[in-house]
């Protein structure tokens, strides 16, 4: 043991015990973020990982269903079965060291990353690098990954927060746009939102069929055409990649997507489609079509682009179809689902600073009144969606409602569609319009916006 790393095993054996008597306990440890890896000893790792898929799952835990769960992943051979189980259990302790035991873990779990990291960057010093400025970037790269995971969670006094603020505010002196966010390239909307703020959870609602998806795709391309250095997470929980590559597009050549569909094109639209298709290859634009997708996974698999790629925008399509960990199929439990993960959503956005677009359905409330434009109280399925998201958008198309709108857009080609900022927790609410090309998918700008009273 002379030359083991850095290691709190004794924590490990009385923070697992506890886990598997105390519910609190477990609860307090995933909701911490400890991860798998924070574990020295093997076994531990893997006895964490079963009790956490069965929490996420809503599982019943106890020496039984670990047992089952570890079996199932081919690995309770090495994790001493039920027998080792057991043992755990009866070194339980009060779950009020819970998180004592969790930062001790996590502690020496960091060190030991750091020394890793640094015995990696030694080997490659010592092996020689063609080029410094590579190995230093790496070098770089490899210790902050480490730093980064570290939880602060302390209070800031006003000399920390307020010089921060002072910065901020010299920063945009010089700034004529005044977008202090991510461009979206729709005027109407980055002169009400200033951008799309970091942090921020932007909630993009409307009734099926209404534009939806092709607005979210929009500030997608948009996004990742006018902010460069870092990428654009789509997860999609009900298209496919290839059919929002197909919509991307369409959006992109301005080729009607039936024509995209059937292949009956002529050679200009054959020659727009191909430099369309290699400016989408240039673009940091990464989608995820896994259905039935945990809010954890998303939270994964964004930390991991993030590092990899930098990341500017998460996008999410949409917020009713993330599974949640509840097994109930009251409407109660199932609101309380989208509740947590609102409120999980939100937690993305700042942990990860990204703004995070998520798409909501609405309520059939709203096609039973006369007037068909959607409020905030026709979110569906959950009043926590509008309490946690900083901003609200709603979408209506009079052409959807009226033959003679939709006549008109037919004829034309292009409709005018609302963007309803209902809510905007650090500015202004209003009403922005834009021109749809439905047999596009593509947005245009045109010149009206409209203060809300």
């Amino acid at each position: 043991m002379a030359n083991a790393y850095p290691n709190a095993y004794e924590a490990e054996v009385r923070l697992l015990g506890t886990m598997l008597v105390s519910n609190e306990a477990t609860r307090t440890t995933i909701e911490e973020g400890l991860s798998e890896d924070d574990f020295y000893e093997e076994r531990h790792r893997y006895v964490y990982r079963a009790i956490k898929q069965l929490y996420n799952e809503g599982e019943a835990i106890n020496t039984s269903s670990i047992t089952t769960r570890l079996n199932d992943l081919n690995l309770g051979s090495k994790c001493g079965g039920e027998e080792y189980l057991l043992d755990l259990m009866s070194k339980y302790e009060s779950s009020e060291r819970t998180k004592d035991y969790i930062k001790l873990i996590r502690d020496k779990s960091m060190i030991r990353n750091m020394i890793k990291a640094s015995e990696i960057i030694a080997k490659d010093g010592l092996d020689g690098q063609p080029n410094v400025d590579d190995y230093l970037d790496n070098a770089e790269k490899m210790i902050l990954n480490v730093s980064r995971n570290r939880k602060a969670g302390t209070f800031k006094a006003p000399e920390e927060y307020m010089g921060a603020v002072l910065n901020q505010i010299r920063s945009m002196q010089n700034n004529t746009t005044g977008i202090t966010g991510l461009k979206t390239g729709l005027t109407g909307l980055d002169d009400t939102l200033h951008g799309l703020q970091r942090g921020d959870m932007i909630v993009l609602a409307a009734r099926p069929s209404m534009g939806k998806t092709a607005v979210a795709l929009n500030l997608a391309l948009n996004v990742a055409q006018y902010n460069k250095g870092g990428a654009v997470a789509i997860f999609s929980l009900e298209m496919g990649a290839e059919q929002l590559g197909m919509r991307l597009l369409s959006a992109q050549s301005k080729v009607k997507g039936d024509s995209l569909k059937t292949g009956n094109l002529n050679d200009d639209e054959w020659n727009r489609i191909n430099e369309s298709v290699e400016d989408l290859k240039d673009l940091e634009l990464y989608i995820d079509d896994t259905p039935e997708t945990k809010v954890g996974e998303i939270f994964a698999k964004c930390r991991r682009l993030k590092a990899e790629h930098g990341l500017n925008l998460v996008l999410i399509d949409y917020i009713q179809l993330i599974s949640g960990n509840g097994n109930g199929r009251g409407e109660a439990n199932r609101q309380q689902e989208v509740s947590d993960i609102s409120r999980s959503l939100k937690g993305l956005a700042r942990e990860l600073e990204v703004p995070v677009v998520a798409l909501s359905q609405l309520s059939r409330s709203v096609e039973q009144r006369e007037n068909k434009h959607p409020m905030l109280s026709d979110l569906r399925e959950s009043g926590a969606i509008e309490q946690d998201a900083d901003v609200v958008m709603m979408l209506y198309r009079e052409a959807y409602y009226n033959d003679e709108a939709k006549q008109k857009a037919e004829e034309e080609g292009t409709e005018k569609l609302e963007i309803n900022v209902a809510k905007h927790r650090n500015g202004a609410t209003r009403k922005v319009f834009v021109a749809f090309e439905g047999a596009t998918n593509a947005l245009y700008n045109i010149a009206y916006t409209s203060d809300s009273e």
